[in-house]
């Protein structure tokens, strides 16, 4: 797992850098037909997913409703919630097309791999870290367009909805579902090869982010904006997720958790996944130069809760519950 991270952040360097140099490639159009090579990467990413998703795991951490609710409520109500008011009191300098994108970073569903292998290097509960990470996934593929809609028509931006929702459900919800239905006869296959699988998807992934990339860079949006629009994003970034920690931190003691399941709270209830981010972000705002600058929290927000987790994982595991932890 930590091989995979480390590799993956320089690679999401280099394929925005590539897109610099060569937007030509992967913009719509372009030498790679990056509008149809993305849709097929999504679909791919997606199958994968349904492969490898396990209901199994799903019944053996579902008794916990406690914790189920403190880290689904966080991560699709308080979050977008948390969004809302920062789209809304963000100074000048966060221009429209940032607010967008930090809005479609609080939609998203949580991630999977890294909270349950982060929960675990910690000690928390890892059954109820796996039950929260995939409902999360399940629900996102229904709660996050509703929510980018919902922002996108009360701020008078909403397009026609409908190619939107043939879009996801095409791309996304057929491959899915795919995948799931070839369990009994590819689940073992895929089980064998998880790390080769995992590789493969952060690679689409990459490739996703290169030809969004393409489109805001050819259409020049990003003149005159990068340093602001990178500092500005890093600190909201981490805004968030210091509010998403400590909101949960303070729940979850409130509540009474012990402190394995307040290590998953914490975890689950912070992340934000870039592996579905990516896709979903690339089927709403198809063909759209703002597809880059939406892009950015994700990819930045991906980062910085790895980092600062791994920190927090590797400390409480030597050290068990925190007595300064009064929050």
């Amino acid at each position: 797992m930590k091989h995979n991270r480390d590799w993956f952040t320089p690679g999401m360097v280099a394929a925005v850098a590539l897109a610099w140099l060569w937007p030509a490639g992967g913009m719509d159009g372009g030498v790679l037909r990056g509008e149809w090579l993305t849709k097929v990467g999504v679909a791919l990413i997606f199958f994968l997913y349904g492969l490898t998703l396990s209901f199994a795991a799903l019944r053996a951490g579902a008794l916990h409703w406690r914790l189920h609710l403190v880290v689904q409520g966080t991560t699709f109500l308080v979050f977008p919630l948390l969004g809302l008011a920062l789209v809304t009191l963000a100074p000048a300098a966060v221009s429209a097309d940032l607010r967008l994108g930090f809005f479609f970073l609080c939609a998203l569903p949580s991630t999977i791999s890294s909270s349950v292998a982060l929960t675990a290097a910690a000690g928390g509960n890892v059954a109820a870290a796996v039950f929260n990470a995939t409902l999360s996934s399940l629900i996102g593929v229904v709660l996050t367009p509703l929510w980018m809609a919902f922002y996108l028509s009360s701020g008078g931006e909403g397009g026609p909805l409908l190619p939107v929702i043939v879009d996801l459900v095409l791309w996304l919800l057929l491959p899915m579902a795919a995948g799931q239905a070839c369990r009994p006869w590819l689940g073992a296959w895929a089980g064998r090869q998880k790390g080769r699988l995992h590789v493969a998807d952060r690679l689409v992934i990459l490739l996703i982010i290169y030809t969004s990339f393409c489109n805001s860079v050819q259409s020049g949006l990003w003149l005159g904006r990068g340093a602001t629009l990178l500092l500005v994003t890093l600190g909201l970034c981490a805004l968030l997720f210091m509010i998403a920690m400590l909101l949960t931190a303070w729940v979850s003691r409130l509540l009474g958790f012990a402190w394995p399941d307040r290590i998953t709270a914490m975890f689950c209830g912070s992340k934000k996944t870039l592996a579905s981010g990516v896709p979903m972000a690339n089927l709403i705002f198809a063909g759209q130069p703002v597809l880059g600058i939406v892009l950015l929290p994700i990819m930045v927000y991906h980062s910085m809760q790895l980092l600062a987790s791994g920190v927090l994982a590797a400390r409480w595991a030597k050290t068990g519950a925190p007595d300064g932890l009064r929050i």
